[in-house]
């Protein structure tokens, strides 16, 4: 089993920046891919960014192509999302998930998630 735990989320004016982590216990991330979703009320979960087990492909979704940068730090078994140029529609409930396949964009193809960190961008 693998436990992860996101934090990093908050409040922050547009164009401010943030920076989620997401911890792993229980099993090593390194032989998994990692991604991260955000849901905002009402829609449902979507794709923000990926990257696969080796850390060689990495691909976003073309909402935040240019502004977030997903990585993943193998010694602390942790992942990230810097998020830059924030704008209020980033706003939402923030997710990390781990796939022992490949990484994917559909939220069905992972098998482990956290809780959720929220990040809120006023205008």
């Amino acid at each position: 089993q693998v436990q992860l735990v996101e934090s990093g989320g908050g409040l922050v004016q547009a164009g401010g920046s943030l920076r989620l982590s997401c911890a792993a216990s229980g099993r090593t991330l390194s032989s998994y891919a990692v991604g991260w979703f955000r849901q905002a009320p009402g829609k449902e979960r979507e794709f923000v960014a990926r990257i696969s087990w080796s850390g060689s492909n990495i691909d976003y979704a073309d909402s935040v192509k240019g502004r977030f940068i997903i990585s993943r730090d193998y010694a602390k078994n942790t992942m990230y999302l810097q998020m830059n140029s924030l704008k209020p529609e980033d706003t939402a409930v923030y997710y990390c998930a781990a796939s022992p396949r490949q990484s994917s964009q559909y939220v069905a193809a992972y098998d482990y998630w956290g809780q959720g960190t929220q990040v809120t961008v006023s205008s």
